[in-house]
């Protein structure tokens, strides 16, 4: 069985409500709409969560198809709900497009698509902490 794996990012403040997320060298930049006073240089953090869902279903997706020699080229489509009071997602509905998927295969394919880390974690919810350091620490961020 496998071992589970402990990775960090950081996220870092670039004004307003500018942030970049800092990934293995790789830098994604959050902000807000500007009708929500943010200057839309990203998407929001909220985007970003359902993307990610998204990019990770696609990705299982299209592992399956390639073990089972079937064409590539899937794409997701996702529509979301937001609630209120907390805020929160209260619907997420994803399209899966794969076109070369024949019939027969289609319980085996969402099969396949459900050991998505990104979904699997809407389901089980990890353990979520926060530590708040209000004083001078070593920081994990590099700023940029």
């Amino acid at each position: 069985m496998a071992e589970s794996r402990s990775e960090t990012l950081c996220v870092a403040w670039h004004g307003g409500d500018r942030f970049d997320i800092q990934i293995r060298g790789h830098s994604v930049r959050i902000d807000q709409p500007r009708d929500f006073g943010g200057s839309d240089t990203g998407p929001t953090p909220t985007e970003l969560f359902v993307g990610s869902l998204a990019a990770c279903v696609a990705h299982c997706a299209e592992r399956y198809l390639h073990r089972c020699q079937l064409p590539a080229g899937v794409s997701v489509t996702v529509r979301y709900d937001l609630g209120l009071q907390p805020a929160h997602l209260s619907r997420v509905m994803l399209e899966i497009h794969a076109p070369g998927l024949p019939e027969g295969l289609r319980d085996s394919f969402t099969a396949a698509v459900r050991h998505c880390p990104v979904y699997n974690s809407l389901y089980m919810p990890p353990e979520v902490t926060f530590d708040v350091l209000t004083t001078d620490h070593e920081a994990v961020c590099h700023h940029a």
